[in-house]
């Protein structure tokens, strides 16, 4: 479709009152005072020898925190000198530890700085999107909380409803004691966000700073941006990604972006899984008119099928990758078969959306033999690690041949077109014999043939797959567009353009996170490009979500994902 659109707060830590180290009960709530009682024993007695600590330096994740320095790994590191601090004078705020596997809880432990709960919740979780509290309060004193509790999962949260000061919720340690079930894992995802089960490729750089607070800020970035995009408008159990700077109110590629996001995100979000099942529930009934296995592109207000209810690549793409990254981490026996959807979907993008003559993927399946569009290509559908994982998925070897002839296409384009920048064109003509760019405009704009609103996400698009597979054609495209882009400012992002031509000649002056964040993902494939790569991650970290385009705020947080460490490939 047609591109028509164009933080951290910081502050000083607060004197915190003297700690007391006096453990102090809470009144329970309901059924929870059969279930969590406070606990006081004494040193040595049979209670404290019976449960042991399993929470130390487990995997932490908050809805939000302070500043830097307070993040919420903090509050499961050991130490009572560092401590979680949530965002001040906001509520509710909540505080989440993944303790790896199911386990059943005996004790949790809440050591308060200053900035304390007075209404929480104590919360577990096999899954980390249904919850069951295992304690309430309404009359929380700050201090040391000592709780005994009885319940089990894997993940255990404190959900503060009501401060007890003006301030924020501040945890100087977050404590839960128990053991592992004799079940092993819960049925939570697979690989957590911040999990960093999935390592890149050797050398590949990450911005300057602890892993957590890298983690902090994507995911205050991400409960930004859902809060702005992420809707339930239509009803029927559908959830829908907004496109505000779009032709329609819905578009393909946006929930191709919201199911890509909300997988990865699983572990961070509670509501990950319940997001991404409305997410197909909607793609299940918008289905292409073209091929039913496909989504339709766009919707409109009313959230029905416009336009011919055909098909657009660049969202296909993406729904068939979030569902098999879903597959790996929740497994297909739930509500939807996420594997089988997913075999689906990318057997009907080789069937309807590739060119079998060329290999390189179509504009739509609304385009076949014969018609003006059937040899054009978009080069920000070229994405490369997507094609790894439909090999991987469906064992289909036509997917290293496509691997292929993309790569091939990525390396000639940037040779031939632009041998001093690297920049791709927005779309390619003429596949079938002399690939090229569009000469004038052959889709959506005259600068079709120039680095514009759909190339803009090739730097991110190949160094994806330059960062997890270390692949030698991923890495020096990848490295000839960082190159040109790091010369051309200075190692300044905020002289990045809004579109270039190909021999490097900007189009358009200001600034826009379509065009600036993507090449932070090619900085990580340069060794030499730390401090730059650092400079563009402070300049994304200094850019609001503009809740007026899902397309630059979209492709920004995808970007901080990879830059933080947390993209993988199914």
């Amino acid at each position: 479709m047609r591109r028509r659109s164009l933080l951290t707060r910081s502050s000083s830590p607060r004197t915190a009152v003297p700690r007391r180290g006096i453990p102090r009960g809470a009144v329970p709530l309901g059924l929870a005072a059969l279930l969590a009682l406070p606990l006081t024993v004494l040193p040595g007695t049979s209670a404290d020898a019976a449960d042991s600590l399993v929470s130390a330096g487990k995997p932490a994740t908050s809805s939000s925190v302070e500043g830097s320095g307070f993040g919420p790994a903090l509050a499961v590191d050991g130490s009572t000198t560092t401590r979680w601090a949530s965002l001040e004078g906001v509520d509710p705020q909540w505080i989440r530890i993944d303790l790896g596997a199911n386990h059943t809880l005996s004790r949790v432990k809440l050591d308060w700085e200053a900035a304390y709960a007075k209404t929480y919740r104590i919360q577990t979780s096999a899954d980390g999107s249904t919850w069951t509290d295992v304690y309430t309060t309404t009359t929380g004193d700050g201090a040391v909380d000592d709780l005994a509790v009885s319940g089990s999962g894997r993940y255990v949260r404190m959900y503060g409803t009501g401060r007890g000061t003006p301030y924020g919720y501040s945890l100087w340690e977050f404590q839960v004691y128990g053991a592992p079930t004799g079940g092993g894992g819960g049925t939570g995802p697979a690989v957590p966000f911040g999990s960093h089960l999935k390592p890149y490729a050797a050398g590949m750089l990450k911005p300057s700073g602890t892993q957590a607070a890298l983690d902090q800020k994507v995911v205050d970035y991400y409960n930004r941006w859902k809060s702005a995009f992420v809707r339930q408008n239509c009803g029927n159990g559908w959830y829908q990604v907004i496109s505000p700077d779009a032709d329609h109110p819905y578009v393909a590629e946006a929930q191709g972006y919201g199911m890509v996001v909300t997988a990865t995100m699983a572990g961070a979000d509670p509501d990950a899984k319940k997001i991404f099942d409305g997410l197909v529930k909607w793609k299940l009934d918008h289905p292409s008119s073209v091929n039913p296995d496909l989504l339709a592109a766009e919707q409109d207000v009313n959230c029905r099928s416009v336009n011919g209810g055909d098909g657009a690549t660049d969202g296909d793409m993406d729904v068939a990758y979030g569902l098999l990254l879903a597959d790996k981490q929740w497994g297909s026996g739930g509500t939807y078969n996420y594997k089988a959807l997913a075999l689906k979907h990318i057997a009907a993008i080789k069937k309807d959306e590739l060119n079998p003559t060329t290999k390189l993927l179509k504009l739509g399946d609304w385009s076949s033999s014969g018609d003006q569009y059937y040899y054009i290509s978009r080069t920000s559908d070229w994405m490369v690690d997507h094609f790894r994982a439909f090999r991987a998925a469906s064992g289909d070897t036509t997917w290293d041949a496509v691997r292929t002839a993309h790569q091939t296409q990525i390396a000639n384009l940037q040779s031939g077109y632009a041998p001093g920048t690297g920049l791709l064109p927005d779309f390619v003509v003429d596949t079938a014999t002399s690939p090229k760019p569009a000469p004038n405009q052959v889709l959506e704009d005259p600068n079709d043939g120039q680095y514009w609103w759909n190339a803009c996400r090739t730097p991110w698009r190949i160094a994806d797959d330059a960062v997890t597979s270390g692949d030698a054609k991923s890495l020096a495209a990848a490295r000839k567009l960082n190159t040109w882009i790091k010369g051309k400012t200075g190692g300044d992002p905020n002289k990045i353009g809004i579109g270039y031509k190909l021999n490097g000649t900007q189009i358009s002056a200001g600034s826009e996170a379509a065009f600036f964040a993507p090449f932070a993902v090619a900085a990580m494939t340069d060794s030499g490009s730390q401090a730059w790569l650092d400079a563009l991650w402070n300049k994304m970290l200094a850019t609001p979500v503009d809740t007026s385009s899902y397309f630059s705020a979209s492709i920004q947080l995808q970007v901080m994902i990879t830059v933080s460490g947390n993209h993988w490939v199914p």
